[in-house]
């Protein structure tokens, strides 16, 4: 009853779309600073409009960047980036791998209908711009549609690249004993760290717990070093629901045998959870 179920909310949404707020003309600046991970830099998009100020910024890679040099000293630039929701053409300035200057953005005319045509519809002006920037290809599109999950729509396909939910990262989850075929539950997979290895560990410790359960595990602590503590207590094979309880109420390993010690033994999880409810400590 403990257990938080999390979705793609309108929370997520309001996320994915600040990124995209310019509506009318997709004009702004871009900056660039060398990246920590090798073959990439780290790449900025701004742009106002309406008197706000939206950003991305990620890491993107290098080969992404049409007639960019990034070796010569300080000098003028002109590059493109060229997506299938479009083109940026940018211009600007460099030194040393860092540098900035301004964009504009071309959308492709028929990247809109070839979606619908795959049955991700309601693309407008600035969920293209957000595909372009997030690079959600017709590609990506044919390979997560292939996945026959469920609740998949075009903001799920821009929520997926921005959280990186791609078919290995299903082929895993899947591996490990999952249906996983909600977009919402992969998206909140990514979002709490939800991984494979994880659900794997989990279920040889016999912890069979759903795709809530897992999220709700991530979001209260429950880890499985806890369920390892917890059984080394003599409390085996524990419900999940047990386990979110005891994080959700503080009930430790020492809390356990704080109480083992002041002669309170054989205490079921459930009584010591009634014990934190009316304040014994």
């Amino acid at each position: 009853m403990f257990t938080r179920r999390v979705s793609f909310s309108a929370l997520a949404l309001a996320f994915l779309l600040a990124s995209t707020a310019l509506a009318a003309e997709f004009k702004g600046s871009w900056t660039m600073r060398p990246s920590e991970q090798a073959g990439k830099v780290y790449f900025g998009l701004a742009y106002h409009r309406d008197g706000g100020h939206s950003q991305h910024e990620s890491d993107w890679d290098l080969g992404s960047f049409i007639g960019l040099d990034t070796a010569a000293a300080k000098h003028d630039v002109k590059f493109a980036i060229a997506r299938d929701a479009g083109r940026f053409e940018c211009n600007g300035f460099l030194e040393s791998g860092e540098g900035a200057g301004l964009f504009v953005f071309t959308p492709n005319p028929e990247f809109a209908k070839e979606m619908a045509a795959l049955g991700f519809k309601g693309i407008d002006a600035d969920r293209q711009f957000a595909m372009a920037v997030h690079d959600v290809t017709l590609e990506f599109a044919r390979l997560m549609k292939a996945e026959k999950l469920t609740h998949l729509d075009t903001d799920k396909l821009i929520a997926f690249k921005i959280f990186n939910v791609n078919p290995q990262f299903i082929r895993e989850i899947r591996a490990a004993g999952l249906a996983a075929e909600d977009s919402d539950k992969l998206i909140a997979f990514r979002v709490h760290g939800v991984t494979p290895k994880m659900v794997s560990e989990l279920r040889n410790a016999g912890i069979e717990a759903d795709e809530n359960e897992l999220i709700a595990f991530r979001v209260h602590g429950v880890s499985p070093e806890f369920v390892e503590q917890v059984e080394a207590l003599g409390y085996r094979s524990p419900e999940p629901q047990q386990l979110i309880s005891m994080k959700i109420f503080d009930i430790t390993p020492k809390y356990i045998a704080d109480l083992k010690a002041r002669g309170l033994k054989d205490l079921t999880i459930e009584k010591m959870v009634q014990l934190k409810v009316n304040g014994i400590d």
